[in-house]
């Protein structure tokens, strides 16, 4: 079986390696750009997807640059904790969390895809704009501006644009809190993410990654997803912020560069797929970068395909598997997420508070983070207890045939359990 991957990013280099685990290994990647550059900007991936890279044999390369996760606090504008939870090993996964410099994660999964694939299994220079492919399979993982999502639907226009903007930049600055953890702070106007993406380094500096999701006075450059701008710009928005544990005004002024960002995703679709072509990741279900899911989703979209094409279940199992998870972690990330607590706190006390329990109970809050875990396929005892996604020696044979043949074979079998 021959598959042909639109994008070298996270999705596609994923894919790739997965394709090749379960026994499809004519697999070439062609990326738009001449020549890949790391993104300098931080991304969390979660136990459900960290578990899939250490089923691809790549759990000591991620720990090797990533920060295991180890607690995330929400925090209002005064510094006043709303409400706080151990993440990865420490929530009881079997697997970490972890935290990640984006352009690390990207490059470490292309050097494993070289070494596994082969050099020439990633073209550069070579975008892929249309349907037309020499191959078994077309998977579009060329994120939210996707020639092949635009080929499968000419008429959808432009990403939805949330009237928000997100400034993201990294800065070095002393560890803060247990050195492996996330704050989320934030309003009613706007929220700020904070982790640190690389382990200290020997002078006690680490790598720390931040955004800030504003409301936006003008209109978003929605064609630019890189835009510069100063940090006289970002800084009287968190001028007045505190934070007992970390200096968030300061963290922000020891940035290099700060990029600005329109906070957009796209309406969920009816379908993925079409003969010999389907989407995944970013192509498939662009998403607010709320409650750490974007990677984390297209991660875990790479090995259910893989499965599903090596089993011969198909691309309508694979659909039946991830297109409802997805769909509905879109709609939920435009209400916040997790990240509601934020906004409910806000609401119900504007000026702060004495006690969270008047504002926000426990209850309530336990119950939003839980909600969110279940939506998004990750709450700890059923993730746990679910099978692997490997292809192994009691699943149906990963030939040509049978692959190919699954492409358009619709099945009603249910996910590993």
């Amino acid at each position: 079986m021959r598959v042909v991957i639109a994008g070298a990013g996270i999705a596609g280099l994923t894919a790739a390696l997965s394709l090749h685990a379960a026994g499809i290994t004519e697999v070439v990647i062609h990326e738009a750009v001449e020549e890949l550059q790391p993104l300098d900007v931080g991304i969390n991936i979660l136990p459900h997807a960290v578990r899939e890279l250490i089923e691809l044999g790549l759990g000591d390369r991620l720990a090797e640059i990533g920060v295991e996760t180890a607690d995330l606090t929400f925090i209002n504008r005064y510094g006043q904790r709303i409400w706080s939870e151990p993440r990865g090993l420490r929530a009881g996964y079997t697997w970490p969390q972890y935290s990640i410099h984006r352009g690390r994660l990207q490059f470490m999964l292309l050097r494993a895809v070289q070494e596994r694939l082969g050099a020439e299994a990633v073209v550069t220079g070579s975008p892929v704009t249309g349907l037309d492919h020499d191959a078994d399979l077309l998977i579009g993982a060329d994120g939210i501006r996707s020639g092949v999502r635009r080929a499968l639907f000419p008429e959808e226009g432009e990403p939805l644009w949330s009237g928000d903007v997100l400034w993201r930049g990294t800065s070095y600055s002393t560890p803060f809190m247990t050195g492996k953890s996330m704050i989320m702070a934030g309003d009613g106007i706007q929220k700020i993410v904070i982790y640190p993406i690389a382990p200290p380094d020997p002078d006690g500096g680490q790598l720390i990654n931040w955004g800030i999701q504003h409301k936006a006075t003008e209109a978003a450059h929605r064609g630019d997803w890189n835009r510069p701008v100063s940090l006289e710009k970002v800084l009287p928005h968190v001028a007045d912020w505190h934070c007992d544990e970390l200096d968030i005004p300061g963290l922000i002024a020891a940035a290099v560069k700060v990029f600005e960002y329109p906070l957009v995703d796209r309406d969920p679709l009816p379908s993925w797929s079409a003969e010999k072509v389907t989407l995944m990741g970013d192509a498939a279900h662009p998403m607010y970068p709320t409650g750490s899911n974007g990677g984390t989703q297209a991660v875990i979209d790479a090995r259910v395909l893989a499965y599903a094409l090596a089993t011969g279940r198909g691309l309508e199992f694979y659909e039946e598997q991830r297109r409802p998870v997805t769909n509905n972690v879109v709609l939920a990330n435009r209400k916040d997420g997790p990240e509601v607590v934020l906004k409910l706190a806000h609401q119900r006390a504007p000026r702060g508070f004495a006690d969270i329990e008047d504002v926000l109970p426990l209850a309530e809050r336990e119950e939003i983070a839980l909600r969110y875990k279940q939506l998004a396929g990750f709450e700890p005892a059923t993730l746990n207890a679910r099978r692997s996604w490997s292809v192994t020696a009691d699943a149906s044979p990963a030939g040509t045939t049978g692959a190919a043949a699954g492409l358009s074979r619709s099945s009603r079998s249910t996910s590993p359990s």
